[in-house]
């Protein structure tokens, strides 16, 4: 990585306007929501394909061409394959099946099944996405299938299984793995079995064995041919990247030419129409580098895998004109609106939008993926206005010329309309920027025509989180807090529910996939405290309305509203009674801290009444039961779920005494007094305080505590949070603080609320070092991991989660 230089006292003193230079873990390029998010998971923008957040292929592609010579800047290719034997994603198929023990040969083409049953793949435990139920312990297949030549490039084999398996071709073992996967994989084919194919019958055999957990089979061949030539295309060199709050900027040199790449999504958190917009500015600025003329034409496109779940899926593109505006659209032919649930999937209704200004004279047009690196290329192909298929590219070319002081600027827009976005209580909403009626074709042309006055908020914006971040806890939390921000906000869409409030809904991404989780909702806060309220009100909203519908009745909030993008009622396993109880009041609180003001706790003032009585009742000595670090496990006597209790009680009194209900104020005050004084007492151990009450040896970050300190609450001394923070410091790892004593792995956001304890800078910095460290450093080349282990950095599970909004907690600590 490039080191960050000490900041001088001279550059401290005129305050800094733009970020220093880091190395990401991944870039964001897209983001808007969950399901328009695309990034680069590379130092190098023209080393990888870029990809969802999922880790799926979601190709941008970009050259320029300079002087006749065609430089990469942007993408690689993808891998392509064609089908010889389609699996479910691309086309329904029968197999003789099994879950009890064949005979011996029952891989082989000559064995005889005729008396197994018959069913469609995919075969899973899963009733809204089996075509074959399967829960016993084993299943045995048997797939004919058919072929009228042998002649093949590069085969590989197309599962996804849970859990283990083997697989045979014609009665040749072709794969064997112990464990799970969460997506189509491709394995080559052994030429040994590649040798056993036929003209005519052939047999694909499988055996799964359901170990634990889901269950899920389905497989098929697919053959990689061979590459097409693309042209002389070189690589253009990249010099620099920088990422701010609602930018990604690289720079290139290709030859004569220098070529500034921005990736703009104007999220600004006090303007919704425009944090809603679902339109990506990609400017292209390029000059020379002789002074010299140049003839210059630059390439960009996008592939149909930005608006489809599998790449396997049909799909149609056109070219169209609207608004001014040369328009390509593609989305697939079925549009299964909001008929998938779930984390590792992508979008695959609406429409996918790649705009530019007529006066342009673009050139643009609709081609296979494969067929796109050969837009420079003499090699001629068809270049359509209309093309139905799968795996197609959206395809711009803009031209110009760069000399002295003659510099190219290229806007381009990519834009996503999902018509309906989330399905809330059974109605189906759509996203707040059509609340006023408006179409996408209008939203890209006033996007056009907003350009200047857009780029100058943002960057506004981005000097501000900037300037803030760096006085509140230094350059490199200004750093991590750039990178956070924009993961953040794109993991929630922004939609008015039927009542017309505010929802903003988050996804709990490489997790279970739920939608408004409570648990996610409390970690996430800080950023949206700082920047609008309004915003988190917004992922507290469905929750309140949830329970005050009646349709949730329990005396303790929902952990959930379902599974993304289904929002009709809590569907996790188990309740978080305290954690989600505590939650809720501690953020209503926040929120009245930040407006000065309790009237949107007043709102809910009998809910929350409920809720605070639940936790008078059962939070200070916590049963066993999950809180949100339910990854750890069930804990009982957990102490940090205490706290949390402690601090929702204190929060009660402190919006009552907003209220200017003086008596219930001091009741509530008095009793989180008193419960504080005596989990001093159980959770004291010598020079720090316990993981549970009475379990001497153990310990945990406390970052519950932190609202005691940030809303003013009073109800712990002081010498707890110094105990702490100093106890803390001895345990310190590589990469950070541990979560607790019973693992070496952490969670980042929580080091930030912990850090934030600290009532001086170097402690604070002790903290963030390491995280910086983490993200800098850290093999795992995925959107922020808010879960990784401390001795290695390694992600352990969590990505592009909204939890880094967390990482803000400092800018409340004034």
């Amino acid at each position: 990585m490039k080191k960050v230089l000490a900041v001088s006292l001279a550059t401290m003193q005129l305050g800094f306007a733009t970020a220093q230079e880091m190395r990401a873990p991944a870039y964001p390029l897209i983001t808007h929501d969950p399901y328009f998010s695309v990034w680069s998971v590379s130092d190098k923008l023209n080393t990888t394909p870029t990809k969802h957040w999922t880790g799926a292929d979601q190709s941008l592609l970009g050259m320029i061409k300079v002087d006749g010579t065609v430089y990469r800047f942007m993408g690689a290719a993808e891998k392509l394959y064609n089908t010889v034997v389609p699996a479910s994603d691309e086309k329904s198929y029968a197999v003789a099946y099994t879950e009890s023990e064949p005979a011996t040969g029952w891989m082989n083409a000559s064995f005889n099944d005729a008396q197994w049953k018959k069913g469609e793949a995919p075969f899973t435990d899963n009733n809204s996405s089996a075509k074959t139920v399967w829960r016993s312990r084993n299943l045995w297949v048997r797939r004919e299938f058919t072929l009228d030549q042998t002649s093949f490039n590069n085969l590989f084999l197309k599962i996804n299984h849970d859990d283990n398996a083997e697989v045979y071709l014609n009665g040749e073992k072709i794969y064997s793995y112990v464990g799970w996967l969460n997506k189509f994989h491709y394995f080559p084919i052994p030429e040994a079995a590649r040798r056993k194919l036929v003209k005519g019958k052939n047999i694909l055999a499988i055996h799964v064995a359901n170990t634990a957990g889901g269950a899920w089979l389905d497989a098929g061949i697919v053959n990689e041919p061979k590459e097409q030539p693309g042209g002389n295309i070189k690589l253009a060199t990249q010099d620099k990247v920088t990422v701010n709050a609602t930018q990604t900027i690289y720079q290139f040199t290709a030859g004569k030419a220098k070529l500034s790449l921005t990736f703009t999504s104007p999220l600004l958190p006090d303007n919704l129409d425009l944090l809603s917009r679902p339109v990506t500015y990609i400017t292209a600025n390029i000059s020379s580098t002789d002074g010299a003329k140049h003839n210059v034409q630059l390439y960009f496109g996008a592939a149909s895998t930005l608006a489809t779940n599998t790449p396997a899926q049909e799909v149609k593109a056109e070219l169209y004109n609207a608004k001014g505006l040369s328009i390509l659209k593609t989305g697939t032919l079925e549009q299964p609106v909001l008929k998938k649930k779930g984390d590792d999937l992508r979008i695959d209704w609406g429409y996918l939008y790649v705009a530019v200004p007529e006066k342009e004279i673009p050139l643009q047009y609709v081609s296979t993926a494969r067929e796109a690196m050969n837009a420079f290329s003499p090699v001629k192909y068809k270049r359509a206005t209309k093309l139905e298929g799968q795996q197609l590219m959206l395809n711009t070319i803009l031209s110009g010329t760069v000399g002295y002081n003659t510099n190219m600027t290229k806007v381009i827009l990519v834009g996503y309309d999902d018509g309906y976005s989330i399905q809330y209580f059974g109605q189906n909403l759509k996203a707040w920027w059509t609340h006023q009626g408006t179409t996408i074709e209008d939203e890209l042309a006033k996007a056009s025509a907003g350009y200047t006055t857009i780029m100058a908020q943002c960057d506004q914006f981005n000097k501000r989180l900037y300037n803030e971040t760096l006085k509140a806890g230094g350059e490199q939390y200004a750093q991590l807090c750039e990178l956070a921000y924009r993961q953040s906000v794109a993991a929630h869409k922004v939609l008015k529910d039927p009542q017309g409030d505010i929802l903003f809904l988050s996804k709990e991404n490489y997790s279970n996939g739920c939608i408004n989780t409570v648990d996610v909702t409390y970690p996430s806060a800080p950023l949206y405290l700082a920047y609008n309220p309004e915003l988190l009100k917004g992922m507290l909203n469905g929750i309140f309305y949830y329970s005050e519908s009646g349709k949730w009745t329990k005396p303790f909030p929902a952990h959930d509203l379902g599974t993304y993008p289904l929002a009709n009622g809590q569907l996790y396993g188990e309740d978080m009674p305290v954690e989600e109880a505590g939650n809720m009041i501690i953020l209503t609180a926040a929120i009245a801290k930040a407006e000065g003001n309790a009237n949107y706790a007043k709102k809910h003032w009998n809910t929350l009444t409920t809720w605070v009585g639940y936790l008078v009742r059962d939070g200070f000595d916590p049963a066993n039961q999950l809180c949100t670090d339910d990854f750890a496990g069930h804990l009982a006597r957990n102490a940090n779920l205490s706290v949390k209790a402690i601090m929702g009680i204190a929060g009660y009194a402190m919006l009552a005494e907003q209220l200017g209900e003086q008596a219930t104020a001091k009741k509530y005050h008095d009793t989180a007094v008193a419960m504080a004084k005596r989990w001093m007492q159980l959770a004291a151990d010598g020079d720090h305080y316990t993981l549970a009450f009475e379990k001497k040896g153990t310990w945990s970050q406390k970052y519950n505590l932190v609202w005691d300190k940030l809303l003013h609450l009073n109800v712990f001394p002081k010498e707890v949070y110094e105990k702490e923070v100093k106890y803390y410091l001895t345990k310190q790892q590589t990469y950070g603080l541990p979560l607790d004593s019973r693992k070496t792995y952490t969670k980042s956001d929580w080091i930030m609320w912990t850090a934030a304890l600290a009532d001086n800078q170097q402690d604070w910095n002790a903290f963030v070092q390491p995280l910086y460290k983490f993200a800098a450093e850290s093999s795992s080349r995925v959107p922020l991991s808010d879960w990784h282990e401390t001795t290695d950095g390694k992600q352990v599970g969590f990505q592009a989660r909204s939890v880094v909004g967390g990482y803000f907690i400092k800018l409340l600590d004034k």
